[in-house]
């Protein structure tokens, strides 16, 4: 019987996670398991945690668990079941004799573990093992009950096994997995608080490296964090709006109920409601504003309907039992199959990507106008001193600078595949690199929006702007709190980092 364990980390402000009141009050948050109801919220809870998490695994997941186990023992003993009683990969019809049951399974783990690359970030380890626990407890890997209680040992006393990048296309996490499992049975690194070592049986091996739970734990905190900028992205682009006098007939709520995307509607409603557009507002300094502020809606709007898909492919695909073959206690059999393969994952995020890099493209169409005469009817580069003065003028190479980045990490690793184990293996989705294309995708955007906060904030100042109790007046207050009213010619770095880092708060405005 698993206990729950109640160990206090900071809380997490991300929405829709498991945390409930009481525990709140004293800092403390349970994360529950039943390998259905994991939520990308409770991912990054678990990623933010530098020691122990309290974790509660539901005891009817742990007997389903325990029932599959016992199945496929006794399947292994009268038909052929890959992986347990067969080699892996091209050698799918070697058939494994005369060995002990403990013997496979390890060298099937210390051959699979040669991964390479930098270390894996501890955020990351520890949520791969939040997810990998949880598909455990969907009760169809067959493993046994033994190494799913270590896994969960590990997380409650904060352990971190020594886990590397490299290693995996997309069919499956094969070398961080099986750099976890061993860690487990006492034969690779602990990073901090090593637990004692637990026997792994041959059918333990392939079921417990059967998974993408690295990738999933990567493109799960990287889709919450472009989630989190493409919300802060409404606030800045209204700053900037405010700034460069836009006019509001781009939003009006006949124009978007006229072709009627979702995401969209919920742009043009949330400019709307960032800019207090009620009834009849007052009309902009132009008829038609560049399209920076006349087009954000339908750009930001595919966007946000790609970021909502990913979060929702995440988290089907982190509450799946994809072990191959699958133990059905149901039906009484195993079957083998390709969930291993995650084209799903990576297409939703190629998409992701490719949309952000459009909205991220009017960021720095935006900033370019901010920093000329004719939008704002400010000086050049919104300069405030001597003749000369460059002003922000360098944000824009910034901004364009990290626009490259981003559209570098957009391009779409969906268009490539890989051919391995001698040809059986010929297709790959390639969603772990996805996946950390992502995660450099959202460090890019985030500079990009600070560069544009950074000028719209200086403008607003220059021109004195009143926006009253607007929301958009809160962001304003929010920003400029950390930014450096000092208007003459100085380096803006840390006037860039502090934007960054208020981004977050933005997206709650």
């Amino acid at each position: 019987m698993y206990r729950e364990i109640t160990i206090p980390v900071t809380p997490l402000p991300a929405p829709g996670g498991i945390v409930h009141s009481d525990r709140m009050r004293t800092g403390e948050i349970t994360i529950r398991l039943d390998g259905h109801t994991l939520r990308c919220a409770d991912v990054a809870m678990a990623a933010a945690a530098t020691g122990p998490l309290a974790l509660e695994v539901s005891p009817y997941a742990l007997r389903t668990a325990e029932r599959a186990w016992r199945l496929a023992e006794d399947l292994s003993c009268h038909r052929t079941v890959y992986g347990r009683t067969t080699g892996v990969g091209a050698n799918k019809d070697d058939t494994v004799q005369g060995e002990g049951s403990t013997e496979h399974g390890l060298r099937l783990l210390r051959s699979h573990a040669g991964a390479g690359g930098d270390r894996m970030p501890d955020g990351q380890v520890t949520a791969m093992m939040v997810i990998r626990l949880n598909q455990l407890l969907t009760g169809r890997s067959g493993i046994s009950p033994t190494l799913i209680a270590a896994l969960a040992d590990a997380l409650r006393a904060g352990s971190l096994p020594l886990v590397h990048r490299l290693g995996a296309i997309g069919t499956g996490d094969l070398t961080p997995l099986a750099e976890t499992a061993l860690a487990l049975a006492g034969e690779h690194t602990w990073l901090r608080h090593p637990i004692p070592p637990v026997p792994v049986h041959a059918g333990d091996a392939l079921a417990f490296m059967s998974s993408n739970a690295a990738t999933l734990a990567e493109a799960t905190l990287a889709a919450l964090r472009l989630d989190t900028l493409t919300k802060a992205s409404h606030a800045v682009a209204a700053l900037s709006y405010v700034a460069l006098g836009g006019n509001p007939e781009a939003y009006a709520t006949p124009v978007h109920e006229a072709r009627p995307h979702r995401g969209q509607v919920a742009c043009a409603a949330e400019m709307r409601r960032m800019l207090g557009m009620e009834g009849t507002p007052a009309p902009g300094r132009r008829i038609q504003d560049p399209f920076g502020l006349r087009a954000f809606p339908q750009v930001q709007g595919p966007a946000l309907d790609s970021v909502r898909y990913l979060r929702e492919v995440l988290a089907v695909e982190i509450n799946a039992g994809t072990e191959n073959p699958m133990i059905s206690t149901t039906h009484g059999n195993a079957y083998h199959h390709a969930h291993f393969h995650t084209a799903y994952v990576a297409s939703a995020l190629d998409q992701a990507r490719a949309t952000v890099h459009q909205v991220a493209e009017l960021s720095a169409a935006r900033l370019g106008d901010l920093v000329e005469p004719e939008f704002t009817g400010l000086r050049p580069f919104l300069a405030a001193g001597p003749a000369g003065s460059s002003g922000v003028m360098i944000l824009e190479y910034v901004a364009h600078d990290a626009l490259t980045e981003l559209r570098q990490a957009a391009l779409p690793v969906t268009l490539g595949t890989a051919v391995v184990s001698r040809g059986l293996e010929d297709h790959a989705s390639f969603s772990t690199q996805a996946a950390r294309a992502a995660t450099a995708a959202c460090a890019a955007y985030r500079q990009l929006l600070a560069c544009e906060l950074v000028a719209a904030v200086r403008a607003l100042r220059m021109r004195e702007a009143d926006l009253g109790g607007l929301p958009a007046g809160a962001a304003y207050q929010r920003a400029a709190e950390v930014l450096d009213p000092d208007l003459a010619d100085r380096p803006l770095t840390a006037d860039i980092a502090r934007a960054a880092e208020v981004l977050d708060s933005l997206a709650t405005v």
